[in-house]
């Protein structure tokens, strides 16, 4: 394979409502936390171990507000998109880094406006649209750390 891959594909639950930023010329953007939990066993003492987790999400425009409008803390969501890394400037003049999921394409699984539910909406024109039907997990609002 000559070329590269650059794609994340999560389901997880929402941390907080969506943060929207807006832009001159009507631009916007939204960004919010998303926690993955991994549950094991341990082997020595047989207890349940939950690991979270936790991602910083980015969607923009029609996408963001979709977000916006239907996304509360606690819902669940599968999103697929890209890894984007960027560093800036503190104020306390430090180099500051974070990585981001720039979000493509996402299917709401839970929302606080369940008639709504499990609507799939891509994240740009471009993006192909598919049919994605999470497998039952054991993951669940009990688990969240919050």
């Amino acid at each position: 394979m000559n070329g590269t891959l650059n794609k994340v594909m999560l389901i997880g639950f929402l941390g907080d409502d969506i943060k929207m930023h807006y832009f001159e010329g009507g631009n916007c953007i939204g960004k919010f936390q998303l926690a993955t939990n991994e549950v094991y066993i341990n082997k020595t003492t047989n207890e349940k171990i939950t690991s979270t987790e936790w991602h910083n999400l980015v969607v923009r425009n029609k996408a963001a507000e979709l977000c916006e409008k239907y996304l509360s803390k606690g819902d669940k969501i599968y999103v697929e998109g890209r890894i984007k890394s960027r560093q800036w400037q503190g104020e306390d003049g430090s180099t500051k880094h974070t990585s981001e999921i720039q979000v493509t394409e996402f299917t709401f699984l839970t929302t606080k406006k369940e008639s709504e539910s499990n609507k799939q909406f891509p994240a740009t024109d471009n993006t192909k649209n598919t049919n994605f039907e999470p497998e039952k997990n054991d993951l669940s609002i009990n688990d969240l750390p919050f």
